[in-house]
């Protein structure tokens, strides 16, 4: 692959006019003086090898700090470890080191098909020693050979992960999508909802899988319910569904906000109120009303009824529960329909779009800001839980998890 003086003069210019025209400035920054810094960085960018090119882009969008800001190329490399092998790390300190444990490792996931557990320490990737603060990526479509620990033990063992092929979209970078929702019953009267991902773009099949989910444990007489959204990439609107299950009646999620309306100011309650649409028609009807209007609105529950487990409900998260999970989880919280119980979430909750910018790359780049129904903006801050749960490596080395033991004590304890 090569990329010459002017594709990447293009793809810089790209960049400026898409972060000037679309991008959603939740962070105030002074976006003429970036593209000064930009400006400033030409030379030095239009004279790196491909990787310090990339890596260069990427420490400007940084600059921008909003989530969701990703510069990517269109074949496949190398993306973080939620995304492709549906894992998450965290980083622990272990005899005087940092290492690498594994945190989540969802179902039936790349990494829990290899053998991966939660608790693992990772050692070395490809051969290569892997420790804090450089995150470990996985490349689409390839094979990893994973060094791995127990805590507290030097023997090693080798693991191979093979990560599907996947294809980049119009809405998202490559993806591997885990299985999602993933119910049980965990004890007399719980049930669970494992949801580690909202997919599709609409989220119309997840929704039906979701009622599915619901009614098996209702019929297996579920009272009580945790769901639990640790490691959640984030995803489509799927989230209002679940979120549908937490009320009876149609109250407000929260809202979205154009960059337009952004700059102009608006208030609340002026915003349109729009149901969670509950069938394509339905999507359509909603699509055609604001196609030629500004897209800001008041996103509402959909309506579904009293349901056995209403205000006995746990919200479980952690620090890897992301964007569409934290919309769910600072409604639960704001509207006290839930518990939440676990760690603070990470603060990514805007809506993005992908451009291509020239020379087969994309720029991910967030276009929608979202604020609760109150006005309350988590992007950069996150969800504090109500039951604070730090997790235990010992715990998880011998295949107990002490977070999803407080929910159940939780959720036990609702009236």
């Amino acid at each position: 692959m090569t990329l010459g003086t002017k594709t990447r003069i293009h793809i810089l210019k790209s960049i400026k006019k898409l972060v000037r025209t679309k991008y959603i400035n939740i962070a105030g920054i002074d976006c003429e003086a970036w593209e000064t810094r930009i400006d400033g960085q030409n030379e030095v960018l239009l004279a790196a090898d491909i990787e310090g090119f990339e890596s260069g882009v990427r420490q400007i969008l940084a600059e921008l700090k909003t989530s969701h800001t990703v510069f990517y190329h269109s074949l496949p490399k190398e993306f973080p470890p939620q995304h492709t092998i549906n894992a998450t790390l965290r980083e622990l300190r272990q005899d005087g080191r940092l290492v690498w444990m594994f945190l989540d490792v969802f179902e039936d996931g790349p990494a829990y098909v290899a053998g991966i557990k939660s608790g693992d320490i990772l050692e070395a990737l490809d051969g290569k020693p892997c420790s804090p603060p450089v995150l470990p990526s996985f490349a689409i479509g390839n094979s990893h050979d994973l060094k791995v620990t127990k805590l507290g033990s030097s023997s090693q063992s080798t693991i191979t992960i093979e990560v599907p092929m996947r294809k980049g979209t119009k809405h998202r970078p490559p993806i591997v999508e885990p299985t999602s929702p993933i119910h049980r019953i965990v004890g007399p009267g719980i049930g669970l909802l494992k949801i580690p991902y909202f997919p599709g773009t609409a989220g119309m099949e997840f929704g039906n899988a979701l009622d599915d989910a619901v009614h098996d444990l209702k019929q297996k007489g579920c009272e009580r319910l945790i769901i639990d959204l640790r490691g959640n990439i984030g995803g489509s609107l799927g989230f209002a569904r679940l979120a549908s299950y937490m009320c009876p009646g149609k109250i407000a999620i929260g809202h979205s906000l154009t960059p337009n309306r952004l700059r102009k100011g608006y208030v609340i309650a002026a915003l349109a109120r729009v149901p969670m649409p509950g069938s394509k028609a339905e999507l359509l009807t909603t699509l055609g009303r604001f196609l030629f209007s500004d897209k800001s609105v008041m996103l509402l529950t959909q309506g579904i009824g009293e349901q056995p487990f209403h205000n006995r409900i746990v919200v479980l998260v952690n620090e890897w529960t992301n964007s569409a999970a934290e919309i769910v989880t600072s409604f639960a919280s704001e509207n006290r329909l839930a518990t939440i119980v676990g760690q603070k979430t990470r603060g990514n909750v805007l809506g993005a779009t992908n451009f291509k910018v020239g020379g087969g790359y994309w720029l991910r780049l967030p276009v929608f800001g979202w604020f609760s129904s109150k006005g309350v903006g988590i992007e950069g801050i996150g969800v504090k839980p109500d039951v604070s749960v730090e997790i235990s490596a010992n715990a998880l080395a011998i295949g107990e998890d002490n977070q999803m033991i407080m929910a159940i004590a939780v959720v036990k304890e609702l009236k």
